[in-house]
């Protein structure tokens, strides 16, 4: 099978896996479980968008232009943002299924050489498909250039911190507007409900998103239902005339009326679509065709109704400017959609979390975070994980932030600036991918990003004032966090260099074998490294220190491949090391962004499976006495089931043709008796360290900070789900 057409098998599978090509039934399941997951967020933005709008420098004249005006700003943003850019061109750019400007960026490192990530070879059509971007009838000039690689990656990284941000700003501005209409309560009680809120909101989300979309559908249902009944309501009943704000011409009287004053409230207008980018990054948790039904059919139409009724009460009724959401109310049905709302401002948190689980996710398997636990909760979408880490670091952070602001428009202008950066990051990684994944014109990729991104840097520049406010503290939030992605990155660069460079040679260890008093003990040692190629440096440290190791030694390779699946077929990769006498082996083990590590089968008896195969097959043309892989597994369960010294008579039982055929029988049969003998796993315990040459600010980040967070986050051996009765570490220091 040649690259393209497995990259394409792949491709298909995973549609299938994200459910595109299911009966109609559950895409409309799906699409009614993204009300509870995707829209919380964009369907709260009503309760503070007008009142974060007209907070400041903007007040209301006795005409009504005013208001129209920011009207007009939110119904068309609402429009050419979230229905026209992410709902009909960024939700046909996901990543086989999976969402956000991370998984844009793998995009688009899989098919041009764009990514910085160390590869040793091609490995398969997984390990890279930029392969495929040779029959491109050009290559992009900036390909060349790896400060440009670099520049990409901290831009990516830029964008998915904000994105971060998101999930610690929302839900203590989604939780805080509900006590919009208790006055008389005091500060401090306010802020003791929310965080009592929040905390239960977080401890929830470890029933996975499949049971949490299930509980918290109906409410954002029932939320979009009423907020279009009275958007409808207050329009016939104040000013029907209100419609004619959907023309831009008031946007442009609005500027230039108000001048400076207009600008700087297009921070409070950008707040109208703040779900949008969660939208995009919570794609994987279910499938593009179920979102955009939901959004364009439902979210939509009850989101501008609920705008316009609320801009037809406020045209008369100018006093209530900050507390025009549930003054619009009508008053015999308002404690019925009083409680809604309040349950839909907690539910409306629900989308970042859910996206930050998938970013942070995408980040650890591409090497941009520290290693943390990752929890699948769904069995059919593999996309819907829990991080227990994230999740609670969250919470902390959601509540000082609470607790710090106490105040929506303190928080609405930290938001927006978020937003906003977030959703220019998007807008570039797309112009990009026009031209290098769909292989559209230039001239189309450059319309794309003069369209939007103009939009976007509009609000991006009112947000900016905004700074010495509270915008500060996602720009605080996003470079912490960036530092982190980077220097982690940076770090296990620098390790994989090392390796490549300090590769030992087999031969030669093995020639001073005697002279070291090396012996082969029974049994099988898997040893896990980075290395596609060679041997890595850890391994001669190891025999040279303790001159022994194992029968059949395995040089174990996982590898984290720019796809969100690999198929069963291109898991494993066997190769043989040396001659046939070492008994020395290598497996790759490829697994995408989205797939379960070692969680479906023994990984033991899976390797030993594999081996046998390949030793099997080695010599053989396909088709003459090649045993197949049930047939490796079937000679597996036989021999555990049996002495060890009727396997000879237990193999002519087996339908597998001419044993004659088998010329490396007894190598699999010394494979399997090694098996028995016991499985060892032998990790390096590695230290890096820069260079007494390097300079003071590698020397910080990699002695320092890189140290801080290899100490503090996972082990490769819990990621790996390793036994410890098995586990051998062998200490090391990398100066890098």
């Amino acid at each position: 099978m040649n690259q393209r057409s497995s990259v394409e098998s792949v491709e298909e599978g995973v549609s299938h896996q994200n459910l595109k090509r299911a009966s109609c039934s559950a895409v409309l399941t799906l699409a009614y479980q993204s009300l509870g997951v995707v829209y919380g967020d964009l369907s709260t933005s009503p309760l503070y968008v007008y009142k974060t709008t007209f907070s400041e420098k903007l007040s209301l004249r006795e005409d009504d232009e005013d208001i129209y005006g920011v009207l007009s700003f939110i119904f068309w943003t609402f429009t050419l943002v979230a229905l026209f850019k992410y709902i009909f061109v960024v939700m046909s750019a996901n990543d086989n299924g999976e969402g956000g400007t991370f998984a844009l960026y793998s995009l688009l490192c899989r098919h041009a050489n764009l990514g910085i990530q160390p590869n040793d070879e091609k490995l398969s059509a997984y390990a890279i498909e930029g392969s495929v971007h040779t029959a491109r009838s050009f290559k992009l000039p900036i390909e060349k250039h790896e400060r440009f690689h670099k520049a990409l990656l901290i831009f990516v990284l830029l964008g998915t911190c904000m994105a971060i941000g998101d999930g610690v700003l929302t839900p203590a501005i989604s939780v805080s507007g509900v006590h919009l209409k208790f006055t008389g309560l005091h500060e401090n009680y306010v802020v003791m409900i929310s965080c009592i809120i929040l905390i239960v909101l977080f401890s929830l989300q470890h029933h996975g998103t499949h049971r949490v979309s299930f509980m918290f559908a109906p409410i954002v249902t029932a939320w979009l239902l009423c907020i279009s009944s009275i958007g409808v309501y207050n329009i016939v009943r104040w000013n029907p005339s209100v419609v004619n704000a959907l023309s831009p011409v008031y946007m442009f009287k609005l500027l230039r009326n108000t001048g400076m004053a207009g600008w700087m409230s297009l921070g409070g207008v950008v707040l109208s679509i703040t779900g949008v980018e969660t939208m995009f990054a919570d794609l994987g948790h279910f499938s593009a065709c179920s979102i955009k039904i939901a959004f364009t059919f439902l979210v939509y139409p009850c989101l501008v109704l609920a705008y316009m009724g609320e801009a037809a009460f406020l045209s008369r009724h100018h006093e209530d400017i900050q507390r025009s959401f549930y003054k619009a109310i009508p008053e015999p049905v308002f404690w019925p959609v009083f409680i809604v709302a309040t349950f839909a401002a907690v539910v409306g948190s629900q989308a970042v979390i859910t996206a930050t689980f998938s970013i942070i996710s995408q980040c650890c398997a591409l090497n941009c975070f520290p290693r943390v636990k990752i929890v699948h909760t769904s069995s059919e979408i593999y996309g819907q994980i829990y991080i227990p880490e994230v999740n609670w670091m969250l919470m902390c952070l959601c509540l000082a932030v609470t607790i710090g602001l106490r105040d929506t428009n303190m928080i609405g202008h930290a938001y927006g600036l978020a937003v906003t950066t977030v959703m220019f990051v998007t807008t570039c990684l797309m112009a990009l991918v026009i031209v290098v994944v769909w292989r559209k014109r230039i001239v189309i990729a450059v319309s794309f990003l003069l369209c939007f991104g103009s939009i976007e840097l509009l609000y991006f520049s009112a947000c900016l004032f905004k700074v010495p406010e509270s915008g500060w503290i996602p720009l605080a939030l996003s470079s912490i966090l960036m530092v982190v992605m980077y220097v982690w990155n940076y770090g296990t660069s620098k390790k994989h260099q090392f390796d490549m460079e300090n590769k030992v040679s087999v031969d030669r260890i093995v020639a001073l074998g005697p002279s070291l008093g090396m012996v082969r003990v029974p049994g099988i040692g898997f040893l896990y490294t980075n290395l596609g190629t060679g041997v890595p440096a850890v391994f001669g440290h190891f025999v040279t220190n303790l001159p022994a190791f194992h029968q059949i030694l395995v040089i174990v390779c996982v590898k984290s491949v720019h796809a969100p699946y690999v198929t069963e077929d291109e898991r494993f990769i066997v190769g043989r090391i040396g001659p046939k006498e070492y008994g020395m082996f290598r497996c790759v083990v490829q697994y995408g962004y989205k797939d379960l590590l070692q969680e479906n089968y023994d990984f033991e008896n899976r390797v030993v499976s594999e081996l046998i195969r390949f030793v099997e097959t080695e010599e053989h043309d396909p088709g003459k006495g090649i045993m197949q892989e049930a047939d490796t597994s079937t000679l597996l369960i036989e021999y555990q089931n049996h002495e060890a010294g009727a396997l000879d008579s237990k193999l002519m039982d087996l339908n597998l043709g001419n044993l004659d055929n088998f010329i490396h029988r007894d190598e699999s049969i010394k494979i399997l008796r090694a098996r028995e003998s016991g499985v060892a796993y032998i990790f390096s315990h590695s230290y890096a360290k820069a260079k007494k040459s390097s300079s003071i600010f590698k020397k910080f980040a990699i002695n320092i900070l890189y140290a801080f967070l290899s100490k503090n986050c996972r082990g490769p051996d819990v990621a790996l789900n390793v036994p410890h009765t098995s586990l051998l570490e062998v200490g090391m220091v990398y100066y890098v």
